[in-house]
């Protein structure tokens, strides 16, 4: 660095390293996070009233569910990217503006295509808050035993918002004043931002690295758009030619990062396998978990008659589960390292799933719940350690853009999974053979997932 970086540096120190207010930051990240995830689980019981009410075909009903992650795979790295750069408190606050602007307009949505677009600029305002969260978060905590118990909590409320998103859908009348609410929700959480939260980032110099953020957001968009389209054919020209585009782009972008000053994404942690981990972990979060159980409400509705609230009392037991495992998962730190308890959580989803073969079938709700039970506190155990591995896997000043990875990997996970997991119950014959399949695929998925923690471990 040089004298004259290191006088502006010196400069801009007390605009930068204001010390901030360590809970308040803690609860309205947590907060935010929590309505950010209510709004992304809302669909999975209000789906079969969505779909309806927008004349949505089945073939077409993944996009209702994949809007939100969609806009959450394209542009988690780039929110936190430019929220090291230029501010995560700018990027948190815009991001839950956005969402609760986005939130109320996908209320008044007529037809398929207008509510997934607006699900798609929920998942990109979405995006923002979770990249920026962590980042405000280690900022406010700096020390390593403050970042555990914050990411503790911070994780604890992803699964309270997946708990609490499915009630409030279930619990208003009508789906569309659910995305009112939720929206009003979100813009209260700016407001008090805005007024609270201390401005904190890590600039690197340089120019933003608008090319690498477009053609990466533009490979993700390819991505999820071919792994949602294939459930009606893998083979078909528009499926293939969209995943060519994906493998095309992603060598692109690669070349970019490698010459570019100012990265998006330092290449040179695809080398270290705390970094591939992390990458790992929220891949099979995505394929294994979020992918089964967005869908499995709505299958439960159409099988066993259950009702929007009665589905989403009974998703409690597992999402309330996970919210307090993952508030008391901190209690693990010293005795179990964040490695093993990710593979502890994806083997107890495994066995949770494996339990729930033949419920579909049997007529009987009952029979969900030991495997529910044995889920949720694998889900919790995961939610609890994924946000400590996304900012241990990176340096301390590139937080945001490391929970930005993580989560990236996390939410295109969850489009294949929730994609695959359609199929499969849709051309699996009967209803209740097809869920059997997307069961155990599910289990074998979280029995990779664990081993590939296990493998990738920090040489010494």
């Amino acid at each position: 660095m040089s004298q004259l970086e290191r006088t502006v540096e010196t400069v801009a120190a007390p605009a930068t390293r204001k010390i901030p207010r360590a809970s308040p930051t803690l609860a309205l990240t947590s907060a935010a996070t929590a309505v950010a995830l209510m709004t992304y689980t809302a669909p999975m019981v209000t789906l079969p009233g969505t779909a309806a009410a927008l004349h949505t075909s089945v073939s077409a009903q993944a996009w209702l569910l994949n809007g939100t992650p969609l806009g959450l795979a394209a542009l988690l790295l780039v929110a936190g990217s430019l929220a090291d750069d230029y501010g995560r408190r700018r990027i948190f606050v815009a991001g839950t503006v956005a969402l609760g602007l986005t939130t109320a307009l996908g209320a008044f949505a007529t037809s398929t295509w207008l509510f997934t677009l607006a699900r798609v600029a929920q998942g990109a305002a979405s995006a923002a808050i979770l990249a920026s969260s962590l980042g405000l978060l280690v900022h406010a905590f700096p020390t390593p035993r403050g970042r555990l118990h914050a990411t503790g909590v911070w994780g604890a409320f992803v699964s309270g918002g997946i708990a609490v998103g499915p009630l409030v859908a279930g619990a208003m009348p009508t789906w569309r004043v659910a995305y009112g609410v939720l929206g009003a929700a979100a813009l209260i959480v700016a407001a008090l931002s805005a007024r609270t939260l201390t401005e904190s980032r890590a600039p690197r110099g340089g120019r933003p690295d608008l090319a690498g953020a477009a053609v990466f957001s533009l490979a993700l968009v390819s991505l999820v758009a071919a792994l949602t389209l294939g459930r009606d054919g893998w083979l078909r020209p528009p499926v293939v030619l969209l995943f060519a585009a994906a493998v095309l782009l992603v060598l692109v972008f690669a070349v970019i990062e490698h010459r570019a000053r100012t990265p998006m994404i330092d290449l040179a942690l695809l080398r270290r396998p705390r970094f591939l981990g992390s990458a790992v972990s929220g891949l099979f979060t995505g394929l294994a978990v979020i992918g089964l159980f967005s869908f499995l409400p709505t299958l439960l509705q159409r099988t066993l008659g259950l009702t929007p609230m009665n589905t989403a009392w009974l998703f409690l037991l597992w999402s309330g589960l996970s919210f307090a495992v993952a508030l008391q998962a901190k209690r693990l730190a010293g005795r179990v390292s964040s490695r093993h308890q990710l593979a502890l959580g994806f083997a107890l989803h495994a066995v949770g799933v494996l339990t729930m073969l033949g419920a579909v079938g049997s007529g009987s709700w009952a029979r969900l719940l030991p495997g529910l039970v044995i889920g949720g506190v694998g889900s919790g155990l995961l939610n609890a350690a994924l946000p400590l591995v996304a900012v241990e896997s990176v340096p301390m000043e590139r937080a945001a853009m490391g929970s930005g990875a993580q989560q990236t990997f996390r939410y295109i996970g969850s489009c294949a999974g929730v994609a695959l997991t359609i199929t499969l119950v849709t051309t699996g014959g009967a209803p209740a053979h097809g869920a059997d399949i997307a069961a155990a695929v599910s289990a074998g998925l979280a029995l990779v997932g664990a081993a590939g923690v296990l493998l990738l471990r920090e040489r010494a």
